[in-house]
């Protein structure tokens, strides 16, 4: 059986597969500069803390998270539509930004720094997901039915389009392609993966505030797709898993949580240095980081 560290790492390891995974969508196979996802992941942890403390049904909780993401993910593409590169990055960056201000300053509905403690366990037919093998499996579950989703949107006609849109959404158009709506849905649906990700962060902690949701958590999600290759699943989820499990080793040296957090984040700036100096396109990348 399995340790409960173990069990604990499996399951950060796969809610961190459904956010680099739809991150995937948005960025390498659609060509958008997307740093507003850990923006979808807190809003997607909030919107699911509040339904299940007011006492909502489980389903009910995850599936108003992913779309309550999604409705934000349309709303920043429509201001965003006509911004490529640095000036897109920056833009969703500051959504990011803005989103966390609001978490972390409207007190009366997240109260703020103090956080939104007491989550329940997931709970459905009767079932509470109490134990973290049982939550393991519900993750893997929903890693399974996200990368199911977005593989068979990236090998469809759609997809193609996308990478279209990606390689030169000028020829794009003109082939009479509507790039605002094709990019619009590649974010959409990413925003709603990263809400169900945010969803089951809430429910597996139990508690959440806004220090979860900073940009320096948008670091290793970014390297992860990266050094996994753009518009690459397989390279994700090897990449998700080296680098999540990675710097597990520092807590058995015996440095000071003080200095295992930093440490983490240079580990994962090196990491990432390394491969865009010696192997641009990642692990398993079909086109280079621009």
């Amino acid at each position: 059986m399995p340790s409960a560290y173990i069990i604990h790492l499996l399951i950060l390891v796969g809610i961190y597969l459904i956010l680099t995974i739809s991150l995937q969508l948005s960025v390498g196979f659609t060509g958008l500069l997307n740093l507003g996802h850990i923006a979808f992941y807190a809003i997607g942890a909030y919107t699911a803390a509040l339904l299940a403390l007011a006492g909502w049904p489980f389903w009910l909780c995850i599936l108003l998270a992913g779309l309550v993401a999604m409705l934000f993910g349309f709303i920043l593409s429509i201001p965003t539509n006509k911004l490529k590169g640095d000036y897109l990055a920056l833009a969703t960056l500051g959504f990011s930004f803005l989103i966390y201000a609001v978490a972390l300053n409207w007190s009366g509905l997240t109260r703020g720094p103090l956080g939104l403690p007491g989550i329940p366990r997931p709970e459905i037919f009767g079932f509470v997901f109490s134990g973290n093998t049982s939550f393991l499996i519900l993750t893997l579950i929903i890693v399974l039915i996200t990368y199911f989703v977005i593989r068979k949107i990236t090998t469809s006609p759609f997809g193609k389009v996308l990478e279209a849109v990606r390689d030169n959404e000028l020829a794009a158009r003109v082939l009479g392609k509507n790039t605002f709506k094709i990019k619009s849905i590649s974010l959409v649906a990413s925003a709603f993966f990263a809400g169900l990700a945010g969803s089951l962060y809430a429910y597996y902690i139990t508690f959440i505030d806004p220090s979860s949701f900073t940009i320096m958590h948008l670091i290793p999600i970014i390297a992860i797709v990266i050094i996994g290759g753009l518009a690459s699943l397989k390279g994700t989820v090897i990449a998700t898993i080296i680098l999540i499990l990675l710097p597990e080793p520092l807590r058995f040296i015996g440095f000071p949580s003080s200095v295992i957090g930093p440490a983490r984040q240079i580990l994962y700036a090196l990491v990432l240095l390394l491969i865009l100096l010696y192997r641009p396109k990642g692990f398993y990348g079909k086109v280079e980081l621009e």
